[in-house]
């Protein structure tokens, strides 16, 4: 590695900010862990595409254009989802009985609640679900989301709307009786 006159390394970073690139990629990890279980409907999945996106990101940091760093994440992320999903498809797995009772309760929100809105969202296609994590969670817009996942805005915005639909439809469809005593 060689030195400039004032002492700094010439090879120090490809890339403007390179300095903070892993305290960058760091900040994202929350938004990409929910993106993550997203896309694969599972908490243990979801940690394993994390840091399968987070170690290609890392390993790939020479390909970063210095542009959006949060935007490349999560069309690296996208694109492992895909691969993933396309694997499970055709190598099928035994589930193995998940209800083990070693997760912690969230007692902040009701438990029937909370499973219902993951039985509405894991009843989602893949497609559609992804698009509605991308824009309704983590706030990009139809044209970011667009160039993410190599679609036409078109599309991005039939996909959300029909996810908003079915989801809407399948929180209804799961109400709960009301207590009320007959007359």
């Amino acid at each position: 590695m060689s030195q400039s006159r004032n002492g700094d390394d010439e090879d120090a970073g490809e890339h403007p900010a390179s300095d903070r690139f892993e305290e960058d990629v760091l900040a994202l990890v929350p938004a990409l862990r929910r993106y993550a279980r997203s896309l694969v409907r599972s908490d243990p999945d979801g940690e394993d595409l994390l840091q399968d996106c987070v170690e290609k990101v890392l390993s790939r940091r020479a390909q970063w254009r210095g542009v959006n760093l949060r935007a490349w994440a999560f069309t690296i992320m996208t694109n492992l989802g895909r691969n993933r999903h396309r694997y499970v498809a055709m190598h099928p797995q035994v589930a193995l009985d998940e209800d083990l009772g070693l997760q912690a309760e969230d007692r902040e929100s009701d438990p029937l609640e909370r499973s219902r809105l993951e039985r509405a969202l894991n009843g989602l296609s893949p497609e559609n679900r992804s698009v509605l994590m991308l824009v309704v969670i983590e706030g990009y817009r139809y044209q970011d989301v667009a160039e993410m996942m190599a679609i036409p805005i078109g599309t991005v915005m039939s996909r959300l709307s029909r996810a908003r639909r079915q989801l809407a439809e399948a929180m209804k469809d799961d109400n709960v009786i009301s207590m009320r005593r007959p007359k």
